[in-house]
């Protein structure tokens, strides 16, 4: 009996933990990865929606929305609800959706409950057809909000931002756009998203490949046929195709390629954790005793659990509040054992405990799946559940016991070359007729966007930041006035489920700009005390446990994090819940605390 087939103690697990994130660490960390140029300079384009000419705009509006994806929708939304009707969106895809315009690739599905990631769901009357619903319900759902809340009239697709621009003499921003566009907009919200632009892995002779290469993020249907509906990808039934990386992207897809391809190769460096999803349809039994407020309700309970929080019942029930619900009993057994113990002394011991469990648990369910012990024993992870985004699925594992899909486990090295005709792995050369990079997207906790940002007196946004972000609630900027981002950082950072912090930061940028409409303000600025006092206040997280992590996108590929690293990613010292529950009680006082109006 191996090792990995008998319960491990406690230090073993460490030791193992720590010698396969040390075979990962690279000296380039995250400059691993490229841009997209060259060969890859399409990723950037819009293989959808064709580009229709355009007389440019040069009006004036109340507010523009930088980015279609949900952060963008949910602000233009609550916008409306506030009786601001004047909302334009700009947005570089040819339709809303974000991530989920750009996201065609076969499987591709929320990884969140769609009842709590799917947001004003109760605002457009709709209830999701599963409890994880696929790409093309996602996008459909961007399109449903964008529908009813009016904020297709005047939005500006395929249009690229390339600079907006604080003018102090007319007191508006001035938007420039690669379509000539030069809008001028009293105020501005940028919800450009964590994940906006596909990366490349930087492996030697990326370019040389005279085979068929694609990257997820613009799938190519032309060549696999099928579509993203999950149609069979019938012209790759006699192709060799490889595919490099096993994160979530791929996990989703894999089994699609599985089914239908000749052969497969899955060139592995860190394999995924793999939780069951137990993914059903749903009906009209579960929705027949929602109330009014039911999602607020399904949020609060799903961040309450995510936080460490103590909740009655488990709303969602699923692999994200699987380990919480762990830790939480296992944290009450304790203290009832022990009563002198308070929580904080037995929270990390229970943590720690309840990781062990839920990763053995895991692993454990590599081996009832995959019927090859070899290949077993490549797909487990070794590393703790949220070192690298967990995933969920009830296809993947089963890929690997088909005979024409194979896994090549690089063991923490990567793919080592492309040439020609296929690809270099492990010293050994594998033939290929296609390529398919899951590289996945350029992940940011902080706002980020390919567009330059000038506030007053010319500063940017970027050089405001130099030292690390600065803000009031992760939302508001010193020096930048009526400018509001929608993101992660210095809020409740809940990733777990992202649109969540959207819709928060949403409703209170729309009370900011209704107090200014309603009361005649020309601008609104958070004052250097407030915006000093907000990043003091903010937790400078120790990354102990991210440190100690495999590499990945969490812990910046395995680098210390620097000063400015830390205030750039942190959240509220208290959490998500009690982030959104102050948040809350700042917008109901009507006051605005920080906030200087003029």
């Amino acid at each position: 009996m191996s090792i990995t087939e008998r319960n491990m103690s406690a230090q073993e697990l460490r030791e193992r933990y720590k010698a396969e994130r040390d075979k990962r660490v690279r000296n380039d960390g995250p400059e691993q990865y490229l841009e997209p140029t060259g060969r890859f300079a399409h990723l950037l384009e819009d293989p959808y929606t064709e580009v229709k000419h355009r007389e440019p705009r040069k009006d004036e509006v109340t507010v523009a929305i930088i980015g279609g994806g949900f952060a963008g929708l949910c602000a233009g939304a609550r916008l409306k609800e506030a009786g601001i009707e004047d909302v334009t969106i700009i947005e570089s895809g040819g339709d809303v959706g974000g991530v989920w315009y750009w996201n065609r690739y076969p499987g591709a599905m929320c990884d969140t409950a769609a009842m709590v990631y799917l947001p004003l769901l109760e605002e457009t009357n709709y209830f999701p057809s599963a409890k994880y619903v696929q790409g093309h319900e996602i996008h459909a759902h961007a399109q449903r909000i964008a529908e009813t809340f009016n904020l297709y009239e005047g939005a500006l697709f395929s249009t690229a931002v390339e600079e907006a621009r604080w003018d102090e003499n007319i007191e508006r921003w001035v938007i420039k756009t690669n379509r000539g566009d030069e809008l001028k907009a009293q105020f501005l919200a940028m919800g450009t998203g964590p994940m906006n632009n596909p990366k490349l892995p930087g492996i030697p002779g990326i370019e040389d490949f005279k085979g068929h290469m694609f990257h997820t993020a613009r799938w190519d249907y032309d060549y696999t046929g099928g579509d993203r509906t999950g149609k069979p990808m019938k012209k790759l039934s006699d192709k060799r195709v490889g595919i490099i990386g096993t994160g979530a992207t791929a996990v989703q897809c894999i089994p699609h390629l599985s089914a239908t391809t000749g052969d497969l190769y899955v060139f592995q460096r860190t394999p995924s954790s793999i939780d069951e999803r137990n993914n059903r349809p749903l009906t009209g039994e579960d929705f027949d005793d929602l109330q009014p407020g039911w999602q607020q309700e399904w949020l609060q309970n799903f961040a309450t659990l995510q936080s460490g929080g103590f909740a009655d019942k488990d709303l969602v029930k699923d692999g994200w509040t699987d380990i919480a619900i762990r830790i939480r009993d296992r944290i009450i057994n304790m203290i009832q054992d022990n009563p002198e113990l308070g929580l904080e002394e037995v929270w990390f011991e229970a943590f720690a405990e309840s990781d062990d469990e839920k990763m053995n648990d895991i692993r454990a369910r590599v081996n009832t799946i995959v019927s090859d012990e070899q290949i077993a024993e490549s797909l487990k992870p070794w590393y703790r559940q949220l070192c690298k985004r967990p995933c969920f699925h009830d296809e993947y594992l089963q890929s690997f016991n088909n005979p024409a899909t194979h896994l090549i486990d690089t063991d923490g090295k990567g793919v080592e070359q492309i040439d020609e005709t296929g690809l270099w792995a492990n010293g050994q050369h594998y033939e290929l007729d296609c390529i398919v990079l899951a590289s996945g997207f350029e992940v940011h906790i902080m706002h980020s966007a390919h567009y330059e940002t000038y506030g007053k007196e010319g500063q940017s946004l970027k050089e405001h930041w130099d030292d690390g972000m600065k803000s009031l609630h992760g939302i508001n900027m010193h020096g930048f006035p009526n400018l509001c981002i929608l993101g992660l950082a210095q809020g409740g950072n809940l990733v777990a489920n992202v649109t969540h912090n959207f819709s928060e930061a949403s409703t209170a940028i729309a009370a900011i700009i209704k107090k200014c409409v309603n009361e005649g303000h020309t601008t609104f600025e958070p004052t250097q005390e407030a915006e000093t006092n907000w990043v003091n206040r903010l937790e400078a997280q120790d990354r102990g446990f991210l440190a100690n992590c495999t590499p990945g996108y969490y812990n910046n590929e395995g680098h210390t994090s620097t000063d400015r690293d830390l205030f750039s990613n942190a959240r509220f010292p208290d959490g998500s819940v009690a982030f959104f529950q102050y948040l809350s009680d700042w917008i109901n006082k009507n006051d605005f605390e920080g906030i200087s109006f003029s």
